[in-house]
């Protein structure tokens, strides 16, 4: 039952993490997706809703990421044996999984620099 608990505490940092990357970016990759698909309309200007709060979702995925950091390179021997942290294939694994949700972050978390490039 540990392993399963060490599991799920690594897991959720880092799809919280992804999940508010990709609330934060809402105002800018929303109306860029749609107009790439070809759908258009006065209402998409609406879409800006979230962005006041574009700042705390940051803040959030920041947050997120940096505790599923903590969680995936923390020292094995804080790690209890037999627990799935305590083993290596995993935890190499666990930090691709890691690094590979901090570069889509990343990517969602900047869109609104990098999308007027292309619109």
């Amino acid at each position: 039952m540990a392993g399963k608990e060490s599991f799920t505490n690594t897991r959720l940092p880092i799809i919280g993490g992804i999940t508010a990357a990709t609330v934060a970016s809402l105002c800018c990759v929303g109306p860029f997706v749609l107009l790439s698909l070809g759908i258009s309309g006065a209402w998409i200007g609406n879409l800006t809703v979230l962005e006041p709060y574009r700042p705390v979702f940051i803040m959030l995925v920041m947050l997120l990421l940096g505790w599923a950091g903590w969680q995936v390179y923390r020292p094995v021997d804080t790690c209890e044996p037999g627990t799935v942290c305590a083993v290596p294939q995993t935890r190499k694994r666990r930090q691709m999984v890691f690094w590979i949700a901090a570069i889509v972050a990343l990517v969602l978390v900047t869109s609104t620099y990098w999308i007027p490039l292309f619109a």
